[in-house]
């Protein structure tokens, strides 16, 4: 069964740094493009940063460029956002999200709160 989890959420201070980590099992990892979103309360979903299956191609939310890096390795099933410069609007939950042709499945997200 198709299964996305998310890891290294936490709490960290302004102008500090995470990585997420998600793995992802059950289907074929590398045929998707691979997404982030992140949800704040009260808000909507918004889209933060995506990484195509072939070629690499990576893409961002303005909101985010320079300071997210979105990864991907194959050979271990996994998608990456290395969050850096974290700022408290990036208080969210961060969800992983697989799309594509043949993928459509989402994470069930990890909690990032950046304090004040």
């Amino acid at each position: 069964q198709a299964q996305l989890v998310e890891s290294g959420g936490g709490l960290v201070q302004p102008g500090g740094s995470l990585r997420l980590s998600c793995a992802a099992s059950g289907f074929t990892f590398s045929s998707c493009t691979m997404m982030w979103y992140r949800q704040a309360p009260g808000k909507e979903r918004e889209w933060v940063a995506g990484v195509s299956s072939i070629g690499g191609r990576t893409s961002y939310a303005d909101s985010v460029k320079g300071r997210f890096t979105i990864s991907r390795d194959n050979a271990k099933n996994t998608v990456y956002l290395q969050m850096n410069s974290l700022k408290p609007e990036d208080t969210a939950v961060y969800y992983c999200r697989a799309q594509g042709s043949f993928c459509n499945y989402w994470g069930q997200g990890t909690q990032v709160t950046v304090s004040s």
